[in-house]
């Protein structure tokens, strides 16, 4: 009988731990594969070299019998890993379950919310999302108008900590809608909310007025900040991203709020703006004002962005597009309306990111984002732009375009291997690295297939 056997245990389990973990000194050539950089052209029959999680050489077959160990990925389609803005994911398991749902707070104005504290790492969509090629996320807060702080997740890692790759990406703005219901009282299907066209003016024009309000108190608070002598002290979301204790208040008395302090960022333009519309005029008055107070905008959500790539393109507003399967609002609109939406964008200029949004599908239909590129791309974007949409436009807006989004010298190593075109729906991502660390790509639904093509089958 041993007489440490939960010593024995936690040795034999630290053991195996150690032995699943990278060997971060090794060389890895990945050979063989069509390596489609998207920054740039493809190659056919090349290879990359990574070392210690980072990309060393891209197709120069001469370092790559330097590798202590080389993958041979004949025929297969080598891309960087896809990212998903605007999402909800990890936040989010079942909709109809209320215990799952973590994605909304209360209040109109809260921006030093942080959603990756929130990102369940156990989420069973994440790897479902890892399965069709997602190797990160942006989780977005929602609830009210300032949203509160994204975070852009990696797929892969035991705690919050691990996955949250940058704890504050982007603060989110929910622009009041312009639309008007002009439905009778009589015909509303809830009479008892209903409101007069000229309510609903009144209602949209008092939004708008805390909206500045609110920008305006934070912008004083920000000078009061400098004159206090601070402007060169880390805002609270940074010493909380660092993971260090947050003060309340500063040492020579100046008190630290922490809702104003969560806004230092966008202020300082350091931190983009994500500001949700879909309509029209919502996404002109919306633009129009982050451009006024010298803001760094990106249109999130965009339903209408085509009808003004002009003013977007003209104002170097990239756009993160989510409604390519949506239905057409108006009578007048063609069929096509959101389907051709990416190219008439991208033809004018407008940088186009792809997205699922954050509806109560939205978690779970991240894999389907890549079907939208090939959507876009049979209504005339091209299928180097769809590819940069999944990948490299969407580092670029989260501000880790130098690490993620295209297969370069000197970014990460993060790579999915696919049967094919990342776009074509027949296609499956069979190998995934994540900072040049080999992902599983089990999911519940292969476990879900393995179970029941496996299960017996009555005698004929």
């Amino acid at each position: 009988m041993n007489p440490f056997p939960r010593t024995s245990r936690i040795v034999a389990s630290l053991a195996l731990a150690l032995a699943s973990l990278p060997t971060l000194a090794e060389t890895l050539c990945l050979r063989g594969a069509i390596v489609h950089t998207v920054s740039g052209p493809s190659l056919t029959n090349s290879g990359v070299l990574i070392r210690d999680g980072r990309i060393v050489a891209v197709g120069n077959d001469a370092l790559f019998a330097s590798a202590d160990r080389t993958v041979d990925l004949p025929g297969l389609h080598l891309f960087p890993g896809l990212i998903a803005p605007t999402s909800i994911l990890g936040l989010i398991e079942v909709d109809s379950v209320r215990a799952t749902r973590d994605t909304t707070e209360v209040g109109d104005f809260t921006p030093d919310v942080p959603a990756w504290i929130a990102v369940n790492p156990e989420s069973e969509l994440i790897p479902v999302a890892r399965a069709n090629g997602y190797t990160h996320a942006q989780s977005i807060p929602l609830g009210g108008i300032v949203s509160g702080q994204s975070a852009l997740i990696r797929l892969d890692g035991w705690t919050i900590e691990d996955l949250a790759e940058n704890r504050a990406a982007a603060l989110h703005l929910f622009w009041p809608s312009h639309s008007i219901d002009t439905t009778p009282k009589h015909l509303s299907g809830n009479p008892e909310k209903w409101k007069s066209p000229e309510d609903q003016v009144r209602d949209r024009e008092k939004r708008l007025k805390e909206i500045d309000e609110f920008f305006h108190q934070a912008e004083a608070y920000a000078r009061a900040r400098r004159a206090a002598g601070l402007g060169d002290a880390p805002s609270l979301a940074a010493e909380a991203g660092a993971g260090r204790p947050i003060p309340t208040v500063a040492t020579n008395g100046f008190t630290l709020v922490p809702a104003w302090e969560a806004m230092l960022p966008l202020l300082s333009g350091s931190q983009p703006l994500f500001l949700h519309a879909d309509e029209t005029a919502q996404i002109r008055a919306g633009i129009e004002w982050a451009l006024r107070r010298k803001y760094r905008p990106v249109l999130a959500g965009g339903r209408d962005a085509a009808r003004l790539a002009p003013f977007l393109s003209s104002n170097q507003v990239p756009v993160i597009f989510e409604h390519v399967f949506t239905q057409p609002t108006r009578d007048t609109d063609p069929y096509d309306v959101h389907y051709s939406a990416p190219a008439r964008l991208h033809v004018a200029g407008v940088t186009v990111a792809l997205g699922e949004g954050t509806d109560r599908f939205g978690a779970s239909n991240i894999r389907n984002i890549p079907y939208a590129g090939a959507q876009a791309v049979a209504f005339g974007l091209s299928r180097q732009e769809a590819w940069r949409g999944l990948t490299l436009h969407p580092a670029r807006l989260l501000g880790v375009a130098h690490r993620l989004g295209s297969i370069e010298p000197g970014k990460d190593a993060t790579l999915i291997a696919v049967t094919g075109d990342i776009l074509d729906v027949r296609a499956t991502v069979q190998h995934m690295w994540i900072a040049g660390r080999q992902i599983s790509l089990e999911s519940r639904h292969t476990r879900l297939h393995e179970k029941y093509r496996n299960r017996p089958r009555p005698n004929p």
